[in-house]
């Protein structure tokens, strides 16, 4: 049975002190569970501390928020996936509407970074989304489909990797989509992923939604068919929200 994936996005918040402090605090709440996974994504600086607090766990996996799409070489600024494997690092967010939006990357970008994480064993989250102008204008199964199918060309159905749903309309804006606009939209990836790899295959790909997820929506967004995780963004930021949305009932 696949288990349900609950990933926290810090983003550029919570120093390497801050994240460490947040760990140790959020190792105090024994969130065992055997049917979820837990995973946090720090800023590039709180990786490393974060790995060596996470040493005492097997609860809480480490992961990414970005990733570059080249091994090594003359990338300043960049940090690849041989470097992020070597601190134990398991999961890498890749085609955050961020990075899309304010920093230009495209799905043939998104596509190499997703290629780059699989071959050191990294599992890509890969995010999905459209605007609100875009959602508005009946054009979301469109963007849908070419993000999703862009951004896997010749990725093989046998890697793991994960798809996150996040309506750019309903990130950091308080807004979110009902459980039943996210259920519609996770059973059309659903099955996009059906066409691309098969039936088997697609549904055993995790599917997660993200945007503005709070303690008082996951319960309801966790009890649809199609949506078997969450990216939880600020509500990650805080110990005992975040531990609540992990305990979803």
């Amino acid at each position: 049975m696949k288990k349900t994936l609950i990933a926290g996005n810090w983003k550029m918040y919570k120093t390497p002190t801050e994240a460490v402090e947040f760990l140790n605090n959020l190792m105090t709440k024994k969130l065992l569970y055997d049917d979820r996974e837990i995973l946090v994504c720090p800023s590039f600086t709180s990786l490393y501390p974060a790995s060596q607090v996470l040493q005492k766990t097997s609860s809480i996996k480490l992961g990414a928020q970005n990733v570059c799409c080249q091994k090594e070489g003359a990338f300043t600024g960049e940090v690849s996936a041989i470097m992020l494997k070597d601190i134990g690092v398991e999961y890498a967010i890749c085609g955050h509407s961020e990075r899309r939006q304010l920093f230009g990357e495209e799905d043939g970008i998104v596509n190499k970074k997703i290629k780059m994480a699989l071959q050191f064993d990294i599992c890509p989250i890969l995010c999905i989304g459209e605007t609100l102008e875009e959602r508005n204008t009946n054009k979301t199964y469109d963007i849908i489909k070419g993000q999703l199918t862009n951004s896997l060309n010749e990725v093989s159905g046998s890697s793991e990797f994960v798809v996150a749903y996040e309506p750019v309309w309903a990130i950091g804006t308080g807004l979110s989509a009902t459980p039943e606009q996210a259920e519609e939209v996770h059973l059309y990836i659903r099955k996009l992923l059906e066409e691309m790899f098969g039936k088997e295959t697609a549904q055993n790909i995790r599917l997660l939604y993200g945007g503005s997820v709070k303690p008082d929506n996951v319960d309801s967004l966790m009890r649809q068919n199609n949506i078997d995780g969450v990216l939880v963004g600020g509500a990650s930021l805080d110990v005992d929200f975040f531990a609540r949305i992990i305990d979803y009932k």
